[in-house]
């Protein structure tokens, strides 16, 4: 998980040190949000691993968080990389093996336009507060015969808002900006920005989309 400013002082550091919770995005109306903290920090589960096999070519993992889905697609051989803003993310990932880069999607990357699939899952669909700016982003990304897996919010929602990691105990982060889309609303977004939904999937209560490029519609820009 990720967002487009550093994480500060930080709740989101310590937890990932310490590879467990409580941690929350809070909205200033108090509005919670629990984050799975403990299973980012674990081996891939049963809804990481339809994920995975639906990986194609080299892949790019948004918002990688401590890593276990690009460590499990380089211990298979497979080209992956990992991006991440938080440095403590990066390191963790590093330490299971995998390749991974302290860096907005946003920013310049490596390869762009030859990743054959891209991942945004455990909610980085909400990266930067606006997921229609990030599917067109992704227009840049992915290659022409690439791929976007996505995880959808588990209910039918269509948000933008601004929260702040919470740790429950006192301990908050900046604000930043972020948004919760549902299946329906992401594939409605999908279609204006350029991209078909090709499948959709549940597993575990986690619902997936897969994203390709529409024929007719260009990078872009």
């Amino acid at each position: 998980m990720t967002a487009t400013t550093t994480w500060r002082a930080d709740p989101y550091t310590a937890a990932l040190r310490a590879g467990r919770g409580p941690l929350f995005l809070r909205r200033d109306d108090g509005w919670l949000l629990p984050l799975e903290v403990e299973r980012w920090c674990e081996a891939p589960d049963a809804a990481d691993l339809s994920v995975l096999e639906r990986c194609r070519g080299s892949v790019l993992d948004i918002g990688c968080g401590p890593g276990r889905l690009v460590a499990a697609l380089t211990a298979e051989g497979r080209r992956a990389l990992g991006i991440d803003i938080s440095p403590e993310a990066v390191a963790r990932a590093e330490r299971l093996g995998a390749a991974a880069l302290c860096r907005s999607v946003f920013d310049p990357l490596p390869a762009e336009g030859r990743w054959e699939t891209a991942l945004l899952i455990d909610g980085n669909t909400g990266i930067g507060g606006d997921p229609a700016s990030l599917l067109r982003r992704l227009r840049q990304v992915v290659s022409r015969t690439g791929l976007v897996l996505a995880e959808c919010a588990p209910v039918d929602v269509d948000e933008r808002c601004e929260v702040r990691v919470d740790d429950g105990r006192g301990g908050r982060g900046t604000p930043f900006p972020w948004a919760r889309v549902g299946a329906r609303a992401l594939s409605a977004l999908a279609t204006r920005t350029g991209w078909s939904v090709s499948e959709s999937w549940t597993v575990a209560a986690r619902p997936f989309l897969s994203l390709v490029p529409h024929p007719s519609a260009p990078s872009s820009p």
